[in-house]
């Protein structure tokens, strides 16, 4: 509590200096300069990869498509503009939800992570539309469809847990803590006592699984053969959605000690430099800047941005000045590297933030959205130290 109230008054008095001084209106300054690289991040992202005659993303996937589409609804939000309003209704994962008899199933072809970013995707879009007075119940009512289908994908092999696919081969990280989420945010909206009880119930779990490692990361899995930590990769993303799951939770329950939890992991992502991070900007193990280097995959070229992503989200619902505090800076390194390594003259992005690209930085639209996702997150924080500094 003591070192709480520290940090509370030390930021406060970096407020009161900022007025005095006149910074904050070079915060604003700044926080229109990141909403407009994400503007040209965004409108690249439509023109060099959207398809507007399927409705999908050129060389994307589906979820990653429904990250990307998140994003541009969650610009707009942010900067109350209608740049990309008809996206969501003629957008192949739109159509489906708009569609009342849509086969779900067959849609998501079995995999329950997909399945919920979907979910995510469909309820920005939903406040999008609310915050225009447009319906967003066909939005909403699919949303609940997929929501539904994945909490029956839980039992108890290994204690407890969704599965990664219906196949039930698997359960990993990322499904779980997306379950989390899903479940936590799904009460806030909809006040649904068995969405929170699925929340309380998957983070028992979760923190029990050993899927946290000693460093405080995530690793990808159990292996099923010992219901142990399987070891595999700490992807950066694991690290975040974890956090914004938790954080949805504590604004359902008011307890506290989920935040610090959350921030764990977080801290771990920043600290263990070589690891998660390279000249203090995010990278990950297949992130490497040389020709002859391997090289991140499609899915995993978006896993950056997710994190700063969801680290917005969990600063959101934790509400708390002290903890915008402790990520901001970070926050805004990750814009100022996408800025001078990754982006190119036409505003697209590549996947290497920490250095300068030696011939193996990937060019594609999770690469894209992973920098639109950056660069969102940070203008979203310099706009609430604006909101607090002229409070």
């Amino acid at each position: 509590m003591a070192l709480m109230l520290f940090r509370l008054s030390s930021f406060l008095a970096a407020i009161a200096t900022l007025l005095e001084t006149g910074v904050a209106s070079d915060f604003r300054r700044q926080c229109t300069t990141t909403f407009s690289d994400a503007k040209l991040v965004a409108d690249q992202l439509q023109l060099h990869y959207y398809n507007a005659s399927t409705g999908q993303y050129n060389h994307g996937e589906l979820w990653t498509d429904a990250n990307a589409l998140e994003d541009l609804h969650n610009l707009m939000l942010a900067t109350g503009s209608d740049d990309y309003e008809n996206v969501a209704d003629t957008s192949y994962i739109g159509k489906a939800a708009l569609e009342p008899n849509t086969d779900w199933a067959k849609f998501l072809g079995g995999s329950n992570d997909d399945a919920q970013w979907i979910i995510l995707l469909l309820w920005k879009i939903a406040d999008y539309k609310s915050a225009r007075g447009q319906d967003s119940s066909a939005y909403i009512s699919s949303a609940a469809k997929i929501y539904d289908m994945i909490a029956r994908e839980w039992d108890d092999t290994c204690g407890g847990g969704v599965w990664w696919s219906t196949d039930h081969t698997y359960k990993n990280a990322i499904t779980n803590e997306l379950f989390l989420l899903t479940s936590a945010a799904g009460y806030l909206r909809t006040k649904n006592e068995t969405y929170l009880e699925n929340a309380n119930e998957e983070w028992s779990w979760l923190i029990a699984s050993g899927m946290r490692g000693p460093s405080g990361l995530f690793n990808d899995g159990l292996d099923l053969k010992t219901c142990q930590n399987n070891g595999q990769t700490t992807w950066t993303y694991n690290q975040a959605v974890v956090a914004s799951g938790l954080a949805a939770l504590y604004a359902a329950t008011g307890n506290a000690s989920l935040l610090d939890q959350a921030e764990v992991s977080l801290d771990a992502t920043i600290k263990f430099h070589g690891s998660l991070t390279g000249n203090g900007i995010l990278r990950e193990s297949c992130d490497l800047a040389v020709s002859n280097d391997t090289t991140c995959d499609h899915d995993q070229q978006i896993f950056k941005g997710i994190w700063t992503k969801h680290v917005q989200y969990y600063l959101d619902n934790a509400n708390d000045i002290c903890r915008v505090a402790k990520y901001s800076h970070f926050l805004g390194v990750q814009h100022l590297g996408i800025v001078r390594h990754a982006t190119n003259s036409a505003h697209d992005v590549g996947s290497v933030w920490y250095t300068a690209d030696q011939g193996r930085s990937q060019w594609s639209p999770q690469a894209s959205a992973s920098g639109l996702e950056a660069f969102i997150s940070a203008a979203k924080l310099e706009k609430h130290y604006i909101q607090i500094i002229l409070a």
